[in-house]
């Protein structure tokens, strides 16, 4: 596990962190440029918002395309605590972001690998490298806690 994979997810964790404590579900997302300069980072705020939109990745898209004034955000990796939906993966391939790189695996809404695979899908114009496994005990650990405290 590369340090810099792990020092940048641990800043999505933050975000995560963030959006628990304002009761939305704990994910976090952090885009950075080809140089690991810090584009963006965000985390989910769909009941902040009344935004079903509002997902970690997307908001960090956002704020790194308006930060570059470009809707491609070419040589770009996105970070991101929980494997992306297949809204944000949908988002990500259109910004031809390079490389998704994610924590935990995510069996419901997983779309890098767990229930598709948008990043192999050849019929897209543009294939990201997807890495998983990043901090993922912490990232799982976030989300299972959060879900046993709702339930409460």
């Amino acid at each position: 596990m590369s340090a810099k994979h792990v020092e940048l997810m641990k800043i999505a964790l933050r975000e995560a962190v963030k959006a628990r404590e304002k009761q939305e579900i704990p994910i976090g997302a952090v885009l950075v440029a080809e140089d690991d300069e810090l584009l963006a980072a965000a985390h989910n705020q769909t009941i902040a918002r009344k935004d079903p939109t509002a997902h970690a990745e997307i908001l960090a898209l956002r704020r790194a395309a308006d930060k570059l004034d470009n809707y491609r955000l070419l040589n770009t990796t996105l970070y991101v605590t929980v494997e992306p939906c297949p809204m944000c993966m949908g988002a990500a391939i259109h910004a031809r972001v390079s490389r998704i790189v994610f924590g935990t695996h995510d069996p419901k809404w997983g779309a890098a690998g767990s229930l598709y695979n948008f990043a192999a899908n050849q019929r897209f114009n543009h294939q990201p490298e997807v890495i998983d496994g990043i901090c993922e005990g912490e990232c799982q650990q976030l989300m299972q806690d959060f879900f046993r405290d709702m339930r409460k």
